[in-house]
């Protein structure tokens, strides 16, 4: 059976109300939650191409990296305080498309070069919208995949509002970024870079190439604002990676 806590809900509730509440989801003989579809469940499901347990919630598709940005989201940043915000999401994740639909509304909007469910098509290295357009930029996982990633960097801080935030994340697998562009055959970049898609493994250097365009940037990992009770309760593992939150 499905169990969804909506009260009091962790992620909105003072410190002090986290042990109550995850005493609440052991005694139900629960292990997991997710803060994305507020779900209880004993375990996570497996995922990744190289699989890892306990790391997909079932009901909503929510991995690691997923539940953790949306902690961000709710604790550290003001995506959620009501007013209005244009928000620029790319590469939409099915977790998140429908929430933040319906607390952003009109401002909403969503963007991929080859899906069509998105709203509208785009190039993320040449983006059709005007400077300062958007109060919000969200682009995780994306980046690894575009060949010219400075130019879709500087995209994104072109089109940044002057008082606007951008969360940008790529999977960091190497000491050092590492690129390639002669290896075009998806097997070569399966065995290079991890991933059929990919043309570049990304290392910590990862934050200079952000701040190359004129972003400031500061990096958060889980435990810099979650407890050690949350972060075990929603599994959130070293494969979440970190907060990566530009401004201008």
């Amino acid at each position: 059976m499905r169990m969804i806590y909506t009260h009091p809900e962790i992620i909105n509730e003072p410190l002090k109300n986290v042990g109550c509440f995850i005493r609440q989801i052991h005694n139900s003989g629960k292990r997991r939650y997710c803060p994305v579809c507020r779900t209880a469940s004993e375990r996570f499901e497996e995922a990744g191409i190289v699989p890892r347990e306990d790391a997909k919630c079932k009901w909503c598709g929510a991995r690691e990296r997923h539940r953790l940005v949306w902690l961000y989201f709710k604790k550290m940043t003001d995506l959620f305080d009501g007013r209005p915000k244009n928000m620029l999401h790319v590469a939409p994740e099915r977790a998140f498309e429908n929430l933040l639909k319906h607390h952003l509304g009109p401002g909403y909007l969503t963007a991929d070069l080859h899906k069509s469910s998105a709203m509208v098509r785009m190039d993320i290295t040449d983006i059709d919208y005007a400077e300062e357009t958007f109060d919000v930029i969200y682009c995780s996982h994306v980046l690894e995949h575009v060949p010219d990633d400075r130019g879709a960097i500087r995209e994104f801080h072109r089109v940044l509002k002057s008082d606007g935030w951008a969360v940008l994340q790529v999977p960091i697998t190497a000491d050092i970024t590492f690129e390639d562009p002669s290896i075009t055959e998806p097997t070569d970049r399966l065995r290079v870079f991890g991933n059929k898609g990919h043309v570049r493994k990304y290392g910590p250097d990862f934050l200079e190439r952000l701040k190359e365009s004129g972003f400031k940037v500061k990096v958060t990992k889980a435990s810099d604002f979650l407890t050690e009770e949350e972060i075990e309760l929603m599994g959130i593992t070293d494969a979440a990676g970190e907060i990566y939150y530009c401004t201008k």
